[in-house]
């Protein structure tokens, strides 16, 4: 899935557009260092995509899956207006699978006697594949349980009806309750489906709703490659068996090696060295469970601030509008009115104008930018106004304050303005 992703990225020309085009960028804080590579972005799309082909194929595996994991996320690391709950998703499952012996059945590794076959592996590095998906879903489906989702069907009762022309069903979408319908549906499918996916008696029956689910979702929003991925990763749930007449079926119809299908050999590492793994794995775990709830170190609504809203598989919760003109001034008297075109794409500009810490960081762009072509300790100020949920606009960030002297930290945005 990750090597189709990235030739379908190249094809459509998005490496230039997202990565090379922008004159600007706004890395994540505390990742300043990953900085746009220009040209260069295609090599490591390049690196990006040989390297998920060869995990995918057991190829120099090791070497494969960290330059995956390093590749793919550092791609995702260099501008947070692309930022996707999957893209991050995509890196905690190959951060996870460097420790994995993913490569030791069925793998051109094991054909090239580079690894030892083996048919047991401990259980719970499989079990940490599935708690990990777990947690996306259970966290999901808890962040939709809120008076907006439930009680007022927002933000589906605005994003459906534009979808109404769609054949058969489209006129659905026309009523309130069909919101409503989905709102509640959604919720109980992301609590329920990682326990119904995990218990034998209810998979079968459990996957073929993550089917329905994520195909109706890729039908009606434009998420990418999200609910294929997720119907793809749902298989790590079902039995070794369920796999095996699946690696059986390929090897008859590609007559590959029968030799890949020894049922030998038990995988086991030295004492010492599992326990570290097993304390990473703890660690890393106790970090995903606690991360989504860092919102509730921030005064104000998390829809509304979005302090600690990144991280947290919060999806597709909220529709969220914003205007953001910026003003810069200096000592001498000179003022100017921005124009964002001039600095941001599209995409930036809109991302921008909703998100408190990228509004910081542009007011920091144009403070700089200024400062070099004349002006005398430039001040930035930003009029701004946001609609959350199909609410009236609302002044977000206070008109008055200098946001060239404001720092970029972990502490709460004082400047954001109250929700009312």
């Amino acid at each position: 899935m990750l090597f189709l992703s990235t030739v379908r990225f190249w094809a459509n020309g998005w490496i230039e557009d997202l990565y090379i085009n922008p004159k600007y960028f706004f890395p994540f804080y505390g990742f300043e260092f990953v900085v746009p590579l220009g040209n260069y972005t295609y090599i490591l799309f390049l690196i990006c995509g040989l390297s998920a082909l060869f995990v995918s194929l057991g190829f120099m595996y090791r070497i494969s899956i960290v330059s995956l994991f390093l590749s793919f996320t550092y791609i995702e690391l260099i501008d947070k207006s692309t930022y996707l709950n999957h893209y991050y998703f995509v890196s905690l499952v190959c951060l996870i699978m460097i420790f994995l012996p993913a490569n030791h059945f069925f793998s051109i590794d094991v054909y090239l006697k580079r690894v030892k076959s083996v048919f047991q592996i401990p259980a719970w590095y499989l079990i940490a594949l599935k708690f990990l998906v777990a947690i996306l879903y259970f966290y999901a489906g808890l962040a939709k349980i809120n008076p907006d989702w439930l009680l007022e069907a927002l933000p589906l009762r605005i994003w459906l009806p534009a979808k109404n022309d769609m054949p058969i069903i489209g006129f659905l979408f026309n009523y309130k309750v069909t919101a409503y319908l989905f709102s509640w549906i959604g919720c109980i499918y992301d609590l329920s489906i990682p326990f119904l996916l995990w218990k034998k008696s209810t998979r079968f029956f459990a996957y073929l709703g993550v089917i329905i689910f994520h195909v109706l979702t890729s039908m009606l929003f434009p998420i990418g490659m999200f609910p294929y991925i997720m119907i793809v990763t749902a298989l790590v749930f079902f039995s070794a068996e369920f796999h095996y007449k699946i690696l059986q079926f390929l090897t008859s119809i590609f007559k590959f090696n029968s030799n890949l299908l020894q049922k030998e050999g038990i995988f086991a590492l030295p004492k010492s060295r599992e326990k570290l793994i097993q304390i990473f794995f703890l660690i890393f775990f106790l970090v995903q469970l606690l991360l989504p709830f860092r919102y509730l170190l921030y005064p104000g609504p998390l829809f509304w601030t979005e302090e600690g809203y990144r991280f947290s598989w919060r999806v597709m919760l909220m529709e969220k509008a914003g205007y953001a003109q910026f003003i810069v001034k200096d000592e001498t008297g000179k003022v100017v009115v921005v124009d964002n075109q001039k600095f941001l794409t599209k995409l930036q500009e809109k991302m921008m104008s909703t998100q408190p810490d990228m509004i910081l960081q542009y007011a920091h762009i144009l403070r700089d930018y200024y400062k070099k072509n004349g002006f005398q300790n430039p001040a930035v100020y930003v009029d701004s106004y946001v609609a959350l949920n199909g609410s009236l606009g609302k002044t977000f960030v206070n008109p008055k304050v200098n946001l060239a002297n404001e720092k970029e930290s972990f502490a709460h945005k004082s400047w954001i303005m109250t929700y009312k």
